[in-house]
């Protein structure tokens, strides 16, 4: 292959090789394996994205990590699939449709009924469902779009069935009454992981007055929910409190309802030293309370409906199938006492509206004892963000303990490792303290459970979209929907209207996507995958039911390794969020964005918009910045520092294929004609090469990024090529032939290096390399190899030298302000011969970069007036700056400069010491004022140096 300079335009445009390169490796099948290949295999599975999703920061990070791998090892040659697809997410996506269907035709789902609702979800997603996919294309992701999942596809539904059937048949899945956290609003139950815990929430600590049943006295409790006490059904104390030791056995009179209510005695629920030293217990409205209940077979008295409204008659449940077993009697008594006038006074009130009249209602009867804050922790919908309730609810649950055995043991047996390491003691308390998982979900979009009740023996309430069953009902689980029920002989069987937890199905991906419970070739091939990379906020909802499933149904954990990545925030370290205004949008970042679609916190910055960076610098960015264990502080300005590395790779590529005498050779051909630039080069080369893939497969991101950029950067573009150019523009063909040779194949091999990172430019200058290619993308080229041949530490440690006396005489020549188009003439004094040796064999090269007119090197000598001298470890630089200097003028300049930055540091530090202003403006602008009050302060320091050390006339 030939090219000419013309193949490679001024600038780099990153739109146009974006969408250039994309199509043609997704229709050539580089992203796909061969299965034929005897190659090691190697397997990622992107975590499902929602299908309701965009491409935000946290999808970009992870699917760059994903892809850095994915292109790294099969460079290496392996066999490798990177699997993608969504998750149906059946709150989020029910969400969505209800409310464009509330939109557009004013109707709820109700309205349409069960299956045409779910066919407009369908329609829905086939309508927007791929717009995620679409996103992880622009940033490059080179994902197998032939094998795409989703998980409602007909083959992920037949092992979802096929899993829930046989947790059944072994007894880890089963049918209870049990108290689950609901939401209002989604009309569901959830998980407690799906449960957002708000702490540090100010509430209040209310403290009434219950009166004895006899008339004796009173028993003060203190409550953070006072519309809780219309389903009191005991009041506890502490069995050594002598407080209240005379009165356990005894009863209270519901001031508001008339029934009595037992004073119980339990360790475990109270507190003697907490409040008043007793506690209202409200079992079917409080977790603590319910395990009270079953500890003391309390009546279970259920004052909520759905919509966390009382309900209009009170619901008295002995808790026989939720493990509590109260007494029939007890609770008939219970019932009769009650003042069903006094309910109806409450009945059909929202639940914070109910809490404001009982209030009123017990400070009237003058019972108020105590009002006082109350820090507490408040549970919201992780969906919705509504505050749950603690309800009693008959539902499905997945028995854990049983499962989390073999996946805690895989972890503990080094099977699996989880990094960082610090999540690995997260991991364990949580598998071993794991709690039942509530997985049925009163929605309509999502895998229906496979359970089917007898209407004439089950009976049950509601229409044939949500039929309810009691905690009583026999339902059969079975694959297929049974002809006749076994206890009846009738067919008018139903099933169960709940639907299954997304996480459910999301736990069996590893292998539920590669065709499992058929023994398919993929399945075979790519299970276990070789990691699991995702972020940290999920390693209980998704990635501990992984290994769980995994185990149970594959017989080994579903991968060797977790690799738990941080979270992106913004600059200052503060999560993004919309209310922040500090969101920053990808595909704004890729593609560009006008004003208008900047966030507030960049428009300072930013007033026209964001220009198009692409998606090489935000790749970049991105691993560039994943140290393990901490969270990114993503600054806009560090994406456009890697865009201007884009910069610096397309124009030394352009040099070189500007320079080349002719078709470079093999460098193994010119080994005898190599100068020792090209050595050093050669030798840096293997040093990057061993570094990078050292760094990648301990999963350390940052660091391969950091030794590529340094490589690039430093070694190639701002020392070798300046070094090779003398050469290029020489007379000497042989030595000509053999820099653009070397100068060729380190920019082949520093694409090949960067690809995995930066796959666009890379692809897009790498087509031009006049160099034959055995493959017809770099995607699918080898990586690079160590080569220990030209490792040359000694050369290398010899080139450092010289770098640094390069850089020395730089910093004279800008300290003293000498233009860079004047030749000067210096000195370096070396007291060790040896180096005065090396120094000596690179003159030239230290002349013709250090623009020096003339280069005298000796052991020692006597420092002349007009001199400025710069002292380094192993040397010493004398430049004589008579003629070349007006040091009056020159001292005149630093000292302005330095009146003027001391007056701007003064008032920063006057402002920054201003406590109100440090309290009331945003702390973006004072982070700001600190870093450039910071800089002032090195600044000067230089200026005073430079001088102090400027030579006197």
């Amino acid at each position: 292959m030939t090219t000419s300079v013309e193949t490679l335009p001024p600038a780099y445009d990153p739109t146009h090789a974006e969408s250039t390169w994309y199509p043609v490796w997704e229709r050539a099948g580089y992203f796909a394996p061969n299965l034929d290949a005897a190659a090691a295999p190697y397997c990622i599975v992107i975590p499902p994205p929602n299908v309701t999703g965009s491409l935000h920061m946290g999808h970009a990070l992870t699917t760059t990590l994903e892809d850095v791998l994915t292109r790294w090892r099969r460079m290496q040659g392996k066999k490798t699939l990177w699997l993608p697809g969504t998750d149906h997410a059946g709150i989020a996506t029910q969400m969505v449709v209800e409310r464009e269907l509330a939109k557009t035709e004013k109707k709820s789902r109700h309205d349409l009924g069960r299956a045409q609702f779910l066919e407009r979800v369908w329609q829905w997603k086939a309508t927007y469902g791929d717009r995620i996919s679409r996103q992880l294309r622009v940033l490059g992701c080179s994902l197998d779009w032939s094998r795409e999942r989703f998980t409602m596809d007909a083959k992920l539904s037949a092992a979802v069935l096929e899993v829930f059937v046989r947790l059944h048949e072994d007894g880890l899945i089963y049918r209870a009454e049990r108290l689950v956290n609901w939401c209002p609003r989604c009309h569901t139950a959830l998980s407690d992981l799906e449960v957002d815990h708000q702490e540090g929430k100010t509430g209040e600590l209310w403290s009434f007055a219950y009166p004895l049943a006899d008339g004796s006295g009173e028993i003060v409790v203190a409550t953070t929910r006072p519309e809780t006490m219309l389903g009191d059904t005991a009041v506890a104390v502490h069995p050594d409190d002598p407080r209240y030791r005379a009165h356990v056995g005894k009863h209270v009179k519901h001031p508001l309802l008339g029934y009595r209510i037992p004073i119980i005695a339990d360790p475990v629920l109270v507190d003697p030293k907490f409040g008043t030293g007793a506690v209202k217990v409200t079992p079917a409205h409080d977790f603590n309370d319910f395990e009270t209940g079953k500890r003391h077979a309390l009546v279970l008295f259920n004052i909520f409906d759905v919509d966390a409204r009382i309900t209009p008659t009170p619901e008295l449940h002995l808790g026989v199938n939720a493990g509590v077993g109260a007494k029939a009697a007890t609770a008939e008594a219970m019932r009769a006492e009650i003042d069903l006038e006094a309910w109806r006074r409450f009945a059909g009130l929202d639940r914070m509206v109910a809490r404001k009249q009982v209030k009123e209602a017990l400070q009237g009867l003058g019972l108020e004892r105590k009002s006082e804050p109350h820090e507490m922790s408040i549970g919201g919908c992780q969906r919705c963000e509504t505050v749950v309730e603690p309800s009693l609810s008959v539902q499905w649950f997945v028995r854990t303990a049983p499962l989390a055995r073999p996946a805690l043991e895989a972890v503990k047996s080094g099977a699996t490792r989880i990094l960082p390491e610090t999540w690995t003691k997260t991991y364990y308390h949580w598998m071993e303290n794991i709690q039942d998982w509530c997985i049925s979900r009163q929605l309509w979009w999502g895998h229906r459970i496979p359970a089917y009740y007898c209407r004439d023996c089950d009976k049950g309430v509601g229409n044939e979209d949500n039929l309810r069953f009691d905690s009583g009902a026999k339902p059969l689980v079975a694959r297929h929907k049974p002809e006749r029920c076994p206890r009846c002989g009738g067919a008018n069987l139903v099933q169960d209207a709940d639907v299954l937890d997304t996480w459910f199905s999301s736990a069996l991906w590893p292998f539920s996507t590669l065709g499992w419970p058929e023994e398919t070739r993929e399945l075979q091939t790519f299970y276990p995958v070789s990691v699991m990379e995702t972020g940290f906020d999920i390693l209980f909802f998704w990635v501990a039911r992984m290994m769980m499933m995994g185990c149970k149904f594959m017989g080994r954990p579903p991968f060797p390794v977790i690799y738990l990545h941080a979270m992106v925030r913004d600059k200052f370290g503060d999560k993004m969020s919309k209310t922040r205004g500090n969101v920053i949008d990808p595909l704004h970042l890729i593609h560009g964005c006008n004003a208008a679609e900047v966030s507030p916190q960049f428009k300072d910055e930013y007033p026209d918009g964001f220009p198009a960076f692409g998606a090489d610098a935000l790749r970049f960015t991105l691993a560039a910045m994943s140290a393990s264990g901490r969270d990114i502080k993503l600054s806009v300005e560090r994406i456009a520092g890697y865009r201007a590395f884009a910069n610096k790779i397309w124009n030394a590529a352009r040099f070189v294929l500007m320079r080349l005498p002719g078709p470079p050779k093999p460098v193994a051909e010119l080994e005898s004609s190599l100068h020792p630039a090209d050595r050093f080069i050669l030798s840096r080369l293997h040093g990057t090469v061993t570094e990078v893939d050292a760094a990648l497969e301990a999963y350390r991101f940052s660091d391969a990024a950091t030794a590529v950029y340094a490589f690039i950067w430093n070694e190639l573009c701002d020392w070798y090529i300046e070094l090779v150019k003398p050469r290029l523009a020489g007379d000497d063909p042989t030595a000509k032939a053999a820099a653009a040779s070397v100068l060729v194949h380190t920019l082949d091999q520093a694409l090949r290096l960067l690809h995995p990172f930066m796959p666009f430019i890379t692809e897009e200058i790498w087509q031009k390399l006049p160099i034959p290619h055995a493959q017809a993308s770099i995607m699918i080229a080898l990586f690079p190899t160590a080569n220990p041949a030209h490792a040359d530490p000694a050369l290398e440690a010899e080139y450092r030298l010289v770098q640094d006396t390069i850089v020395g005489l730089r910093t004279i020549r800008a300290e003293s302000n000498v233009s860079p188009s004047k030749q000067i003439s210096a000195r370096l004094v070396v007291p060790d011969p040896e180096d005065q040796r090396r120094l000596t064999g690179h003159a030239g090269e230290i002349k013709s970069l250090a623009r020096l007119a003339d280069l005298t090197i000796a052991g020692t000598t006597d420092k002349a007036e007009g001199c400025a001298v710069k002292v380094l470890e192993r040397l010493q630089i004398v430049v004589p700056l008579l003629g070349l200097v007006d040091f009056q003028e020159e001292a005149a300049r630093l000292r302005k400069a330095i009146d003027k930055a001391t007056t701007e540091r003064e008032r920063l530090e006057k402002k920054l010491a201003n406590e109100s202003f440090v309290a009331r403006a945003p702390a973006d602008v004072v982070e700001k004022d600190r870093a450039r009050a910071a800089e002032l302060g090195v600044m000067i320091d230089k200026l005073q140096t430079s001088l102090r050390e400027l030579p006197q006339s």
